[in-house]
């Protein structure tokens, strides 16, 4: 499995991640990324996947690199 860990803290609504990988992505109320399919909030977001997708060029794109993507 994958994993893929958002530091939301760190994140400044820029939307790269989204643009390039909706179906993870999203921006939430606050304007920080969402990680979708996490089910708790706090400052680190993670989510185990089989597959990493279009999750590594999300956090390429990343300008302040608060996605980390680990297979």
């Amino acid at each position: 499995m994958a994993k893929i860990i958002l530091e939301r803290q760190k994140c400044i609504g820029c939307g790269s991640c989204q643009a390039i990988c909706p179906k993870y992505w999203q921006l939430g109320d606050d304007g920080k990324a969402k990680l979708l399919g996490v089910r708790t909030q706090g400052e680190n977001l993670e989510l185990e996947v089989a597959e990493i997708e279009c999750n590594k060029e999300a956090a390429e794109a990343c300008p302040v690199q608060c996605i980390k993507v680990y297979d």
